[in-house]
C-alpha cells in the first residue's frame, strides 16, 4: 500500500516535470522554435483547434517558421492567428500556400521578461510538484489513521517521499537554469 501510494505520488512528479520542459519549450528564446506555434489555437470551421493539428511547421532559417497547412483554406485563420499571437512581434505572410512567419530579433528587455515569466512558469511547477507530496503524505496519514501500516514504515516512506520531492523539485531548477541562459544567451 506504501509502495503504491509513493510510486503513484513519483508518477504524476515526473509528469510535472514533462509538463514543465513543455511549458518552457512555449517561450521563445533566440531561435525560432516550432514548439512555440504547436499549441497555437486557430479558429477552424468556428472550432478552436491547435496549429499543430491544421499544418507542418518547419524551420528552415533561425529567425522563421513556415507552416504548411493540410487544407489551404485554413491559411487566413492560421496567417490570423499568429498575428494575433501576444508577445510575439511575428510577422506572417501568406503566399496561397503557406504561411511564413518571421520573428524579430529579441531585445535585452524582451528577454528579461521572458526570464520573468519562465521563472514564474517553473514556480508554478513547483507548486504542483509540492501538491503531489501533500497528497501522498495525507494519504499516508490516512493508513495511519486507519492502522493498516506500522509509524516505522510510515517515517520510513515520508522521507523517501521528501527526498523524492527534493529530486524532482531540483529537476525543475536545473531545466530553469537552461532556458535562462538559452533565452540571455545573444
Amino acid at each position: 500500500m506504501i509502495a503504491a501510494i509513493l510510486e503513484t505520488a513519483t508518477d504524476k512528479m515526473g509528469k510535472a516535470i514533462e509538463a514543465a520542459k513543455e511549458d518552457f519549450s512555449t517561450v521563445r528564446s533566440g531561435r525560432a522554435n516550432p514548439q512555440l506555434f504547436q499549441k497555437l489555437m486557430v479558429d477552424y470551421y468556428g472550432t478552436p483547434t491547435p496549429l499543430g493539428q491544421l499544418g507542418a511547421l518547419q524551420n528552415p532559417e533561425a529567425r522563421t517558421i513556415v507552416v504548411t497547412p493540410y487544407d489551404k483554406s485554413a491559411l487566413k485563420a492560421i496567417e490570423e492567428a499568429i498575428r494575433n499571437m501576444p508577445n510575439l512581434g511575428a510577422s506572417p505572410t501568406n503566399d496561397g500556400n503557406l504561411v511564413r512567419v518571421s520573428l524579430p530579433d529579441l531585445t535585452e528587455e524582451r528577454r528579461k521578461e521572458y526570464v520573468k515569466l519562465v521563472r514564474t512558469k517553473a514556480e508554478d511547477h513547483r507548486v504542483s510538484v509540492r501538491n503531489i507530496r501533500r497528497k501522498a503524505k495525507d494519504e499516508l496519514d490516512a493508513l495511519k489513521k486507519e492502522g493498516l501500516a506500522g509509524d516505522d514504515d510510515l517515517a520510513r516512506a515520508e522521507k523517501e517521499l521528501e527526498v523524492v520531492t527534493k529530486t524532482h523539485i531540483d529537476l525543475i531548477d536545473d531545466v530553469l537554469k537552461r532556458k535562462e541562459s538559452e533565452l540571455l544567451e545573444v
